[in-house]
């Protein structure tokens, strides 16, 4: 039964990212936001809801790991999906279309993630008004990184608008501004409930199979939660709204890392990061490793093939199933 409610879950939070990535598209066509800055903050941070339950209700139920292995988990996993898609539709080369924003993005995702690795290492349990001083320090960055990729949006935003009018395909004429904000909250609100019981159902499951809760948090949850970013990707990257689908991937990534300040405020024993397994070290790092990767496919210039086009996607896949299975084996 608890398997069943599982996947009945993960379905739900399937069909309801599809309605999310559709209402999104329709936003950054009608609104001067344009598809990265969509992307990068409100489909990101709707996608990242499941996320925010599970972490919440993880420490609820006393089990900081799957908190902590869920966001991080999360982020390798949003890394996965956008190498995979980008592998699989190499031939549209989606990262040599996408805009020098998402180069601040991904950088300001890189440095949170090493923060977060070196806070685990050290794991000082220094308090600040019941939150550990890594985590402010967490939440200071990206609240500095938001405000520089602002800046930087505000300069490129008409260019942005311009090339996804070019490149988008898709008629949403027939979505009015009005029911894309009201279908985008509605889809999100599903999203938010079924993450709260992804995370019940999947605190069962550790228990269970016995797999343990850093491993169930880092990777069947991480990636159960992260089905809707998938399902985002997918929808833009057919809707040739690139802009779109990297912004969702890396935003959510920032979003991710700012639900640890959430569950650091609820954790009463101390700062969380101080509190629980080695074995986060490896998420932290494997994150850190991968942002560098996606960093590279973005600033890069040129390629000579479709092949040469698709290594860096190739080896992020590759050190992501190397790191999932490091995280079993401890």
């Amino acid at each position: 039964m608890v398997f069943f409610i599982f996947f009945l879950c993960a379905v739900v939070t399937v069909i309801s990212a599809i309605k999310l990535s559709t209402y999104a598209d329709a936003l950054s066509e009608k609104t001067a936001l344009g598809g990265l800055m969509v992307g990068t903050i409100f489909l990101a941070g709707a996608t990242s809801l499941p996320e925010v339950t599970t972490s919440i209700s993880a420490i609820m139920l006393d089990n900081p790991d799957i908190a902590i292995g869920n966001v991080l988990g999360s982020n390798m996993f949003n890394l996965l999906i956008l190498a995979s898609f980008d592998l699989y539709y190499r031939k549209k080369q989606i990262f040599k279309g996408a805009s020098g924003e998402h180069f601040y993005t991904a950088s300001i995702g890189l440095l949170l993630a090493v923060t977060t690795l070196l806070a685990l290492t050290i794991q000082l349990n220094i308090t600040i008004l019941g939150i550990g001083i890594d985590t402010l320090i967490i939440v200071l960055i990206y609240a500095i990184g938001m405000y520089v990729l602002t800046i930087h949006s505000k300069k490129e935003q008409l260019i942005s608008v311009e090339s996804e009018e070019e490149e988008s395909n898709l008629n949403s004429s027939a979505i009015s501004l009005k029911r894309a904000i009201y279908g985008f909250i509605l889809a999100a609100i599903a999203i938010l409930v079924t993450g709260s019981f992804l995370t019940i159902t999947g605190d069962q499951i550790a228990v269970i199979t016995g797999l343990g809760s850093s491993f169930v948090g880092s990777f069947l949850i991480a990636a159960t939660t992260s089905l809707p970013e998938a399902i985002a990707v997918l929808i833009a990257i057919q809707l040739r709204n690139y802009n779109l689908a990297i912004g969702s991937i890396l935003g959510s990534n920032l979003f991710n890392m700012l639900i640890l300040v959430g569950t650091d405020a609820l954790y009463q024993q101390g700062g969380i990061l101080a509190f629980v397994s080695p074995v986060n070290q490896i998420t932290a790092a494997a994150v850190a490793v991968l942002s560098v990767i996606v960093l590279y496919s973005l600033i890069r210039k040129t390629y000579s093939s479709t092949t040469t086009y698709a290594f860096p996607s190739v080896l992020l896949i590759i050190i992501y199933f190397v790191s999932s299975y490091l995280i079993f084996v401890h």
